[in-house]
């Protein structure tokens, strides 16, 4: 089975003024609308590339898409969750992971990324976002909630992974607001950020189906 990969994510500052976008017509054209509560908006225009980011309902575990990426914590249990279903899907790569984790702490706000064979003989690439922080120290240690910060973290590391590696189609869920505890009108902006402008399908899995196969058809 093919090796897993480990990409350490390098730690920059994050704009504090998160603005919440949403869209509407200006001069016969969709734009975005970004701003605070304090401040004027500013009309920003739609990219085609943005346009590739889709949410879908159905079972993440049964995407066409080249990588699935989802968020744990530095040393998760992967016993809960879309964490679970992946673990009991593949579980060579929980114990790989553990296995990398052991010879290097991985840190909040990197990623891990392993690869290895589906069901059907093909590659199957699963991106861990650590989007999570630690609580306690030791073997008394347990994942906590996830961060903004760490989120950014994340999806930049992993917009560089796609660059980096030709990934083709990204799947995921509402990244970080299981588990995690954030809302995703505060997820999605960096979502888009990041990975809007990739020009890959980007299929967001908001409605979880089990056993449907979701139509990641865009358009």
């Amino acid at each position: 089975m093919p090796g897993a990969r480990c990409l350490a994510a390098i730690p920059v500052s994050l704009c504090r003024g998160l603005m919440r976008v949403k869209s509407r017509r200006v001069g016969g054209r969709n734009v975005e609308v970004s701003g605070n509560t304090r401040g004027r908006c500013q009309a920003i225009p739609i990219s085609k590339e943005r346009l590739m980011i889709r949410e879908v309902e159905g079972d993440i575990l049964l995407s066409k898409a080249q990588v699935i990426a989802h968020g744990i914590a530095p040393q998760d249990h992967f016993d809960s969750g879309l964490a679970l279903s992946l673990r009991e899907r593949w579980p060579s790569m929980v114990r790989d992971y553990r296995h990398a984790a052991h010879a290097a702490a991985p840190e909040p706000g990197s990623i891990w990324v392993w690869s290895g064979v589906d069901a059907d003989g093909g590659t199957r690439c699963i991106a861990n976002l650590l989007t999570q922080e630690m609580q306690g120290s030791g073997r008394s240690a347990k994942p906590a909630k996830a961060t903004l910060e760490n989120v950014g973290h994340c999806l930049r590391e992993l917009a560089k992974y796609v660059q980096g590696e030709n990934v083709q189609s990204l799947a995921l869920p509402c990244l970080a607001t299981g588990v995690g505890g954030l809302d995703w009108k505060d997820v999605k902006p960096l979502l888009v950020k990041h990975l809007g402008e990739l020009g890959i399908p980007v299929l967001i899995y908001s409605v979880y189906r089990k056993g449907v196969a979701a139509d990641e058809t865009l358009g």
